[in-house]
């Protein structure tokens, strides 16, 4: 049993003194998305289309990027925003969370992350500042308000939704240093276009969903493989240079057709997708009121989504202790004192201690340190008391003398 104490089961957790744990891995292996999960995320689960979520995400992102640029955040910061949001969203719908105060969360996140923190109050007035340039509108900052308030707090409570759904594995690898150390390799650093390109595309690539399909070093390939095509700048083909980093022709074609995916994309404007997120979650919200009616649905059951633990109907019974109020600890100090004072039954100090502790004692008054000028009649009496202290003290003598 000893031998086996520590020993880890693939598959099965950790025996731990004869004990089955199961085991928890934490990697960015597991952060990257299963090919069967690409094409049945939440938001299609609930009636999202694909090409409405595609083009939520592109928006979302394409915000937080500028938010980031105008709060003086540095690149790294707003490329974990966005792969935060990418990773959240493939947890939950866009129908039953709202995608803006989702993006703020992971801004507010994001910069604690890369030690770059901002303020919640920032973050809310350049997204408020953005959404005003959106609509042709000019506006100034948010007023201190209750509805102010209120959105600070669904930011707050969404930064710890989303820790909570991805397990406070917010780790994210970027791609920047390693399409520097690539092209050194390949011995192209000098190439100041190749380069600069290549840092462009992988800039783009994170409105997309890549970062969470292929490793850092699949995108950086595929970016230098882009920008490469695009210069018509040759690189080595016998054998083929994204080999030697373990990347292969399938992947870097998949994520170079998503990336200029982008460019040919018309999305349509941020109000219009959010309305449709809206009318969906009124057909969900009038589906559920309907098998609720029905019976299909208890009426203290909260609907989650399909990846968040059900909450439970009730606590047990037993669990529950049953705490006396102040009102009832009284009655039974004044029942106890009845009983001694009548004379028919005498507590003893063990149980007269217990209704002791049973009623608080009052607190007690702090007294005043600051000096109060004395009533003249205060003085008065002082002045006699001392008097009569010094006739005291000169009456013995006075005796002795005669």
């Amino acid at each position: 049993m000893a031998a086996a104490a520590g020993a880890l089961l693939p598959g099965d957790g950790i025996v731990i003194a004869g004990k089955l744990y199961s085991g928890v891995a934490l990697t960015l292996d597991t952060c990257l998305l299963p090919h069967e999960r690409v094409h049945c995320s939440p938001s299609r689960a609930h009636g999202l289309s694909a090409r409405t979520e595609e083009q939520l995400r592109n928006r979302m992102c394409e915000m937080i990027q500028s938010a980031g640029i105008l709060l003086g955040l540095p690149q790294v910061a707003m490329a974990t925003a966005q792969i935060l949001f990418h990773r959240f969203f493939y947890c939950k719908s866009f129908v039953r969370y709202c995608a803006e105060t989702v993006a703020m969360a992971c801004l507010q996140l994001a910069s604690k992350i890369e030690e770059e923190p901002r303020r919640v109050r920032d973050v809310l007035n350049i997204f408020h500042h953005l959404r005003d340039a959106a609509g042709d509108r000019c506006r100034g900052p948010m007023l201190l308000d209750d509805s102010y308030v209120s959105r600070k707090s669904d930011v707050i409570k969404a930064e710890r939704r989303v820790l909570k759904e991805l397990g406070f594995c917010v780790h994210v690898k970027h791609p920047h240093k390693v399409i520097v150390m690539y092209l050194q390799v390949l011995e192209c650093e000098k190439n100041t276009r190749l380069l600069q390109l290549s840092w462009n595309y992988m800039n783009d690539s994170l409105r997309t969903d890549v970062f969470l399909r292929f490793s850092a070093e699949t995108v950086a390939c595929a970016c230098i493989f882009l920008s490469a095509r695009v210069l018509q700048i040759p690189l080595p083909d016998r054998p083929p240079w994204f080999l030697l980093f373990g990347a292969s022709e399938e992947d870097l074609m998949e994520i170079s057709g998503c990336v200029v995916r982008l460019y040919t994309l018309q999305c349509e404007s941020l109000a219009a997708l959010l309305q449709k997120v809206e009318e969906m979650r009124s057909v969900l919200d009038a589906q559920y009121n309907t098998s609720k009616q029905a019976g299909l649905v208890s009426g203290t059951e909260t609907p989650t989504d399909g990846f968040s633990p059900a909450s439970k109907a009730a606590s047990p019974a037993e669990n529950q202790k049953n705490h006396d109020s102040p009102l009832s600890r009284l009655a039974l100090k004044n029942a106890c004192r009845k009983i001694t004072r009548d004379g028919r039954k005498r507590l003893s100090r063990s149980d007269e201690r217990r209704c002791d502790r049973c009623v608080p004692s009052p607190p007690r008054r702090r007294r005043s340190r600051s000096v109060s000028s004395p009533s003249p009649g205060h003085t008065h009496s002082h002045r006699q008391q001392r008097s009569e202290r010094e006739r005291a003290r000169r009456k013995p003598y006075s005796t002795h003398r005669r």
